[in-house]
């Protein structure tokens, strides 16, 4: 099977990571694999250069060989590659392919911008035009609504090929501005008219998305995201490595996020509700993985409290890095305004870690109160005190919640389970549109 992923942005996310995680999994699994995504820029990291490490080749008779990857223009050129066949071949390899071909859509951009917005829409076209794939499979806002529209204009109205989105996040939030929410919902609807199937990696990304008008409950499967579980279940370093590593002392109780410094994260919120507290408990202290827009500004709140000394900021570090972090954590917390369902959480849980998390969007489907954490209103922060403050004196209860949801989330969350069930679905889609099973 030909499979064509469009993302807005290959930047370090949860909805990234699960498409490249997707484009991993698939490519293993035999089917030939396109990437298409906007430029890259700003301090989120990348996850690029994880794609195009990624040129191993299995033969027939189960060897290993490696072979070049491949990255081209998606402007409606002729591909240009560095492999044996053009990408646009329908020819099948007589090697098990597991490359990911990458196409730059140069015009592709997050923010709304018609003139931009109109050329990446020729350029998704084009490029599905000239790569003919069975799927277009789309993820993010931007590149959904328009890589929906080129995949439906180029064949799949026709039945051509298949048009599939993922929902890791509803673009229409009640912290948007109402006339931008008026606009993405409109077009998340007229998106919807033009797809085959919509998955979403929460039941409550399903239910909001049907209660603003975007499609029909038929047109929805749930899908968990998946990740690397094994990655945070055996980190491959110790708790007390981990801390030694920060220079965390043996008695610290470390409140971590895992999160871009940036609007609508919380981390405001996690200093007004325990910045006070933390004054007069030196030993608690937080540990912020990430980077962003609004490093500066959060850091210069942290002078301003005080807690210079209470603070660790690690910056932007590499995926494979995370899981380490987060077994120096006594509790993760995600005081996250928008998610679908937040990845750091189950991560978190997989790593032994209890969890604190605002109680919206996903969330609740993974932290189960009381069960495997503490489940808080969004922007109360009297209540996010109370619940760290809570966490940090039942250190016995906290234990079994970590280890409720790691058993939860072990298979739950795994690659596997996400690249079977997607299969599952391209499959049902291909079969209602064509009436038959299609191979290349």
């Amino acid at each position: 099977m030909r499979i064509l992923h469009v993302s807005t942005r290959l930047i370090l996310g949860g909805s990234q990571e699960n498409t490249v995680l997707s484009c991993e999994g698939q490519a293993r699994a035999g089917h030939e694999v396109h990437l298409a995504f906007g430029p890259i820029y700003g301090p989120e990291g990348s996850l690029l250069e994880r794609v195009e490490a990624f040129r191993v080749a299995e033969n027939e008779d189960g060897r290993d060989a490696h072979s070049t990857s491949r990255s081209e223009k998606g402007d409606g050129r002729d591909a240009r590659s560095t492999g044996p066949s053009a990408a646009c071949s329908t020819a099948r390899p007589t090697a098990r392919s597991t490359r990911i071909t990458t196409h730059i859509l140069p015009h592709m951009v997050r923010e709304l911008a018609l003139v931009k917005d109109r050329k990446a829409f020729g350029e998704c076209r084009r490029l599905i035009a000239r790569l003919d794939p069975d799927i277009v499979h789309t993820h993010s806002s931007k590149a959904g609504i328009l890589g929906r529209a080129a995949g439906w204009a180029e064949g799949g109205r026709q039945g051509k090929r298949g048009i599939v989105h993922t929902i890791h996040g509803l673009p229409f939030h009640p912290y948007e501005k109402g006339w931008r929410n008026l606009i993405y919902i409109k077009s998340e609807r007229f998106a919807a008219r033009r797809c085959h199937r919509i998955i979403t990696v929460c039941d409550a990304m399903r239910d909001q998305a049907l209660a603003a008008g975007v499609g029909t409950p038929d047109l929805y499967t749930t899908v968990y995201s998946g990740m690397e579980t094994q990655r945070f279940l055996e980190p491959g370093v110790t708790r007390d490595q981990a801390r030694n590593r920060l220079g965390i002392e043996p008695e610290d109780f470390i409140i971590g996020t895992v999160a871009r410094l940036a609007e609508l994260k919380g981390h405001d919120d996690l200093l007004d509700a325990i910045g006070p507290v933390m004054r007069t408990k030196p030993n608690w202290k937080m540990l912020w993985v990430g980077d962003g827009w609004w490093r500066e500004r959060l850091l210069s709140r942290v002078r301003e409290l005080g807690l210079e000394q209470q603070v660790i900021t690690t910056g932007l570090v590499p995926p494979e890095q995370v899981a380490e972090l987060m077994r120096a954590m006594d509790l993760l917390v995600h005081p996250s305004y928008r998610e679908g369902l937040p990845r750091t959480v189950p991560q978190a849980l997989l790593s032994d870690v209890p969890v604190v998390v605002y109680d919206l969007d996903g969330a609740p489907e993974v932290c189960i109160d009381g069960q495997t954490g503490r489940l808080v209103p969004a922007g109360d922060r009297a209540a996010l005190r109370e619940a760290i403050e809570w966490m940090s004196d039942h250190p016995a209860e906290r234990a079994d919640m970590a280890q409720r949801g790691r058993e939860m989330c072990r298979e739950r969350f795994s690659v596997e389970m996400m690249i079977a069930d997607l299969q599952a679905v391209y499959e049902r889609v291909l079969e209602r549109i064509r009436g038959r099973w299609i191979s290349r």
